[in-house]
């Protein structure tokens, strides 16, 4: 049956309406917004429309919902109430950017002694990943943890570097990268699109699945690959000769129960929690790739906060991004043993060559992608790894 596209929870909740004061604090407009747009769902819902026309309807709506809130920010605060920071993220809440959120929430709520509300909209309830990062710059929702990805579309493609295929050999080497100069230069990228980033979030490494054994780079010629939208992950299937499809991460089950692909990649968490195993016969072991997420908010919204609630609010998001990052590693070991449980996915492990054999296949990604990600951040990057994709 077809999923019908339904129109964000944050736009018609009973309680208000994102940065209706500029800071998340509610008045009495958002009555009659909230009625406004009760009305606008029923008549989203009803219609049947082609992909093009809802995406476009949902981008009216985001709009409308910026152009509401900048109306409202011209008025004083109309009430006491806290400061509402609204989360959405696109994986479940027993992942580790879902349990890394929940924590942000619950440390944020404490230190400010409850001048701050967080609200986590995990598992695409509220944005999808083309309508997330748009909405955060418009106003209409606050806070995001996008991938890396996420960001080439909006015109900062450095941050496509870290989908470099075995550009990374483990996490200590990551946390290098992210904890050091480069990734505070790139953090600063964000600042002229409306963003501020926060942190940089671990998910963990990627791996091949499908209903076909992929042991070397010829298996993945003709088979369709569900992908983020990133040009750096588009030339890696297609080195290997797959056709690369880009696919909100709310759709991938759906997609591969159906066969519209044919495989994807993903960490194990992801594959677990998103019950991937269920509909895919193999799942290869290459850590081939990085998933990690970059956590932003408004930059509008993040300055107007008073000096005292955003230092807290940073005090909470440093002591969250260390408890997330800090069971990543764990989250994919169990995932990976409950998917070995199920017995529906059997796994595949590479031997030595084979592993190489890969690696060197994936090699011309680098060439490929340079002019785009810039060489002389993939230097800068394959310095700090003390190695380049192959030993």
């Amino acid at each position: 049956m077809k999923t019908r596209r339904m129109a964000p929870r944050a736009l018609l909740c009973s309680n208000g309406w994102p940065l209706l004061t500029g800071n998340g604090v509610r008045n009495p407009l958002s009555l009659s917004i909230d009625l406004a747009y009760k009305v606008g769902r029923v008549a989203f819902q009803s219609v049947r429309a082609p992909r093009f026309t809802q995406e476009h309807n949902m981008r009216q709506v985001i709009w409308a919902a910026a152009a509401i809130a900048a109306l409202a920010v011209t008025g004083p605060a109309m009430a006491d109430g806290p400061i509402i920071i609204k989360f959405s993220h696109v994986v479940a809440a027993d992942t580790p950017k879902g349990k890394a959120a929940d924590k942000f929430k619950e440390l944020a709520e404490k230190y400010t002694d409850g001048k701050v509300k967080v609200e986590v909209y995990p598992n695409s309830t509220l944005y999808k990943d083309k309508e997330e990062i748009e909405a955060l710059q418009l106003g209409a929702v606050q806070m995001l943890a996008p991938s890396n990805s996420k960001f080439g579309p909006t015109g900062i493609k450095q941050f496509e570097a870290f989908d470099l295929p075995y550009l990374l050999p483990d996490l200590n080497t990551l946390r290098k990268i992210t904890n050091g100069p480069v990734g505070a230069k790139l953090l600063t990228l964000l600042n002229d699109k409306g963003m501020t980033g926060l942190a940089y979030w671990d998910n963990g490494f990627k791996q091949m699945t499908a209903n076909k054994k992929l042991v070397k780079p010829e298996d993945y010629q003709g088979l369709k690959f569900r992908i983020q939208s990133s040009k750096v992950i588009d030339a890696q299937f297609r080195t290997l000769g797959a056709i690369p499809q880009v696919m909100a991460f709310s759709e991938v089950y759906q997609a591969l129960q159906t066969g519209v692909v044919d495989g994807q990649e993903n960490t194990w968490s992801n594959i677990y929690t998103q019950k991937m195993n269920e509909v895919q016969k193999y799942a290869t072991v290459t850590n081939h790739g990085y998933i990690g997420y970059v956590v932003v908010v408004n930059k509008k919204f993040w300055d107007g906060l008073p000096p005292d609630v955003r230092a807290n609010c940073e005090k909470a998001m440093k002591e969250a991004t260390e408890f997330g990052n800090g069971q990543s590693a764990k989250e994919n070991e169990d995932a990976l043993a409950e998917i070995k449980k199920a017995g529906k996915t059997e796994i595949v492990t590479l031997t030595p060559e084979q592993d190489e054999a890969m690696r060197k296949a994936m090699m011309p990604v680098y060439k490929d992608v340079a002019s785009r990600v810039g060489q002389a951040l993939i230097d800068e990057i394959l310095k700090e790894t003390g190695r380049g994709p192959i030993n």
